[in-house]
């Protein structure tokens, strides 16, 4: 069954194209070690919540804009065996030269893998 990677953060709404760059020159690095599709979506209609919303979960001020994006595995055994992969890639350390460094603060930035139990499609 997939299984699919979900990243929320918040990126400095002057970087969107630098951020736009990095997921390029990244994402396909993951198809190679075996994801079927990344998706990055820059946030547009992100509103505060009365509890909780994406914008405090990743603590973004007023100059950064809240990025969701997420990668589609085949099943989990590929995806464990691809982020394994992935650490070790060097294309991936941002102090090699020729790498970008992150455009926003990978502290904040939250993550989970999650099985799939309901699809719906038209």
């Amino acid at each position: 069954m997939a299984y699919v990677d979900g990243f929320v953060i918040a990126v400095p709404t002057a970087n969107k194209q630098k951020f736009i760059e990095h997921a390029r020159l990244l994402d396909p690095i993951f198809l190679e070690l075996g994801a079927i599709r990344v998706i990055e979506a820059w946030g547009d209609d992100v509103p505060d919540g009365k509890v909780t919303d994406f914008r405090r979960a990743v603590q973004a001020t007023a100059e950064e804009t809240v990025a969701f994006s997420w990668i589609e595995w085949p099943d989990k055994a590929t995806r464990d065996a691809g982020m394994k992969k992935m650490m070790d890639d060097p294309r991936m350390d941002p102090s090699k030269p020729g790498n970008l460094a992150m455009p926003f603060d990978g502290k904040r930035m939250i993550f989970g893998g999650f099985e799939p139990v309901v699809e719906v499609k038209a």
